[in-house]
C-alpha cells in the first residue's frame, strides 16, 4: 500500500492540499502539481517535511516534469472562485481543456486511474431539483460564467471519451459548495464573504432577495467522500456534497448568529446566470460509497469561523510559476 504514488494537480489549493494530507495518512506517495497562482504553500505547511510527499511547481497545462511510476492521477488545478475565473477565463479554459489532456495523458501513459475534480456548475442554473448526476444541466455558454461551467463540462466530456477510448479507469466528482480552514477570505463565495465581512464589521452582501438556495459541505466530509470514490470502482460522474439545503439569508443569519457581528444586510443585484436552487442528490453516493456528510452547517461555519480568527495560515496565494 506504500508504494502507492498519486499525482495531485492543484495540490497547494483549498480541496486539493486537504486531500494531498488525507492521502498521505492512508499510505500513499504523494506529488502536488501546482502553479501558486491562488494556491499556497502555506496550505501544505503539514507535509513540507514529510517522507511521502513533494510539492512540483509547474503549470498543468505544461508537459508535467515527473518521472517514475504513477498509481493515481487527480485533476483539481482549476480557478474556482468567481473573481478569480471572471479575471482569469482563458486560463480557467485551459485548465479544463489542456490541463485535462495531460493530466489524463499522464494517467494513461502510466495505466493510472484517473479522477477529475468537476463542480456543481456543470448543472447551472438546474431545472431539475435535486440535481442527480443524469440530469445534463441548464447552462448558458457564452455567458459570464461560462468559462468555468463550460471548461468543466468540457472536462468531463474530455474525460469519458478517455475511458471509452482507452478504457482508462475514470472517476468524476461534482463538488458542490466546500467549506473549512484554508478557504481563502478573498474567494469571493458567499461563505467567505459572510465570515470576512462580519469579521470585519461590514455590512454582508445578498445578491438578489437572498432566497436562493446552496448546499454547504464541510471539507472533512467532501474530502472522506473523494478517496472513497478514487478507491472505488465507480466509473463516471458522482455528486460529493452536502444535500441539505438552505436560503443564503439563512446563511447570513447564523454567520451572523456565531460571530456575533452587528453588521447589517446589504443587498445587491443578482450575477448573470446566478442558479436559484443548487442541492445534490447523493443517492448514487450513499449506495456505491456508503458516503454520506456528517458535519452540520453550524459546526462547519465554526470551525471555519475558528481558522479566520486563528491567523488563517495559508489564506493568501504565492507567487505565479
Amino acid at each position: 500500500m506504500t508504494s502507492r504514488r498519486a499525482v495531485v494537480t492543484g495540490g497547494a489549493g483549498f480541496i486539493g492540499s486537504h486531500l494531498c494530507e488525507a492521502l498521505v495518512a492512508q499510505g500513499w506517495k504523494v506529488t502536488a502539481v501546482d502553479n501558486l497562482v491562488t494556491g499556497s504553500t502555506d496550505n501544505l505547511a503539514g507535509l513540507a517535511d514529510h517522507a511521502d510527499f513533494e510539492l512540483v511547481v509547474a503549470d498543468a497545462c505544461e508537459p508535467l516534469p515527473l518521472g517514475g511510476d504513477v498509481d493515481a492521477v487527480l485533476h483539481l488545478a482549476s480557478m474556482a472562485s468567481p473573481p478569480d475565473y471572471l479575471d482569469h477565463p482563458i486560463e480557467t479554459l485551459r485548465a479544463g481543456s489542456v490541463a485535462t489532456e495531460r493530466a489524463l495523458e499522464l494517467a494513461r501513459g502510466s495505466g493510472a486511474r484517473f479522477l477529475l475534480a468537476s463542480t456543481s456548475e456543470v448543472y447551472g442554473d438546474p431545472l431539475e431539483h435535486p440535481q442527480s448526476e443524469s440530469y445534463s444541466g441548464n447552462v448558458n455558454p457564452v455567458g459570464p460564467r461560462s468559462v468555468y461551467d463550460e471548461a468543466k463540462r468540457y472536462a468531463e466530456a474530455l474525460t469519458m471519451a478517455y475511458h471509452r477510448r482507452f478504457g482508462l479507469d475514470a472517476k468524476i466528482v461534482r463538488i458542490f459548495n466546500t467549506m473549512g480552514p484554508r478557504l481563502r477570505p478573498a474567494d469571493g463565495r458567499v461563505v467567505s464573504n459572510f465570515l470576512n465581512q462580519a469579521l470585519e464589521g461590514v455590512p454582508l452582501t445578498v445578491y438578489g432577495d437572498g432566497s436562493q438556495t446552496r448546499s454547504f459541505c464541510y471539507i472533512d466530509d467532501e474530502v472522506r467522500g473523494i478517496v472513497a470514490l478514487l478507491e472505488s470502482d465507480h466509473v463516471g460522474p458522482m455528486n460529493i456534497g452536502n444535500p441539505d439545503e438552505f436560503t443564503v439569508l439563512q446563511l447570513a443569519e447564523l454567520v451572523l448568529e456565531i460571530t456575533g457581528s452587528a453588521s447589517r444586510l446589504s443587498f445587491a443585484a443578482l450575477p448573470a446566470d446566478d442558479p436559484v436552487r443548487r442541492r445534490p442528490d447523493i443517492t448514487l453516493a450513499r449506495t456505491v460509497l456508503g458516503w454520506e456528510p456528517v458535519v452540520s452547517l453550524r459546526e462547519g461555519l465554526e470551525l471555519t469561523l475558528e481558522w479566520y480568527r486563528g491567523g488563517r495560515v495559508g489564506s493568501a496565494p504565492g507567487p505565479a510559476a
